[in-house]
């Protein structure tokens, strides 16, 4: 079931995020991730609109939009990725909203290929301003 986050979710969806982030990304130090971990709660969580993969009162993964069209995250729990949690996500809002895009880093290149299968397009790419690492913007129109 995907619904929206509650209150009593973020712990959970932020380890989902520290511990699938850090495997993702082994390119770039995890310090980084860490340092950036209180941002994306109390900042980043707090701005979009997010929604949990739950079965079994299990959270398996989430996605947070901001502004209607970003997606700012989509993170599954690493025991249940490749299950089909990430693409449920990625349907479920691509059936909610009219347009969407991404930033995501060149170097993590399971997600690039999994953006592309659901029909996202590479459309620039340039270097993430606070880590310095290439990334794409990919977006896909309804």
């Amino acid at each position: 079931m995907i619904r929206n986050i509650s209150n009593k979710d973020l712990n959970k969806i932020m380890d989902i995020w520290l511990e699938s982030t850090i495997k993702a990304h082994d390119f770039i130090p995890k310090e980084y991730w860490q340092n950036s971990y209180n941002t994306v709660k109390n900042v980043y969580i707090p701005m979009a609109e997010t929604f949990v993969y739950e079965e079994d009162k299990c959270i398996k993964g989430f996605i947070s939009i901001i502004n209607n069209e970003f997606i700012g995250a989509l993170f599954v729990d690493t025991y249940y990725q490749g299950s089909g949690v990430g693409k449920e996500l990625i349907d479920y809002a691509i059936d909610r909203y009219k347009k969407l895009n991404l930033a995501v880093y060149k170097g993590n290149k399971k997600s690039v290929e999994f953006y592309i299968n659901r029909g996202f397009k590479i459309v620039k790419e340039q270097v993430n301003e606070d880590s310095g690492y290439g990334e794409y913007i990919m977006e896909k129109t309804f």
